[in-house]
């Protein structure tokens, strides 16, 4: 079972929600059931300015763009432990993302990529994305 949150309280609640669950389960059918939690992985928080750099680039060419939580352990969420990190995705057909059917545009992954090259010169003050895109 994959269970994930934007928040910590949250796992924790749905963690004693799915003991409970099962326990009456297993007392109903009369079962033994052997639930362990065998992995965990807490929310990461990505650094303000590096998200607020990535949606201001998006904004300023023009792209639709929204936060969102991820709960897939990419390697940012390694990296943000380290030093500050930020994600960017594109749309993939259908919704369909982390899997086999996962299917981006070209359109859209250079989008992605462009907004990753605004973000970035933005934050070294080389030039804004307004201005980049002109």
């Amino acid at each position: 079972m994959d269970v994930r949150s934007s928040e910590s309280k949250i796992l924790d609640s749905l963690h004693a929600v799915i003991q409970s669950a099962v326990a009456e389960i297993a007392t109903r059918r009369k079962v033994n059931i052997d639930l362990k939690q065998i992995w965990r992985k807490e929310p990461t928080v990505f650094n303000t300015a590096l998200v607020d750099a990535v949606e201001a680039a998006a904004k300023e060419m023009g792209y639709s763009y929204r936060r969102i939580t991820s709960g897939a352990g990419h390697d940012a969420c390694n990296l943000a432990t380290v030093t500050p990190a930020a994600m960017i995705f594109v749309p993939c057909k259908d919704g369909a993302s982390h899997n086999e059917l996962e299917d981006a545009t070209q359109t859209d992954c250079a989008a992605g990529a462009n907004v990753l090259l605004h973000a970035v010169l933005a934050l070294a003050g080389v030039a804004s994305a307004a201005k980049l895109g002109s």
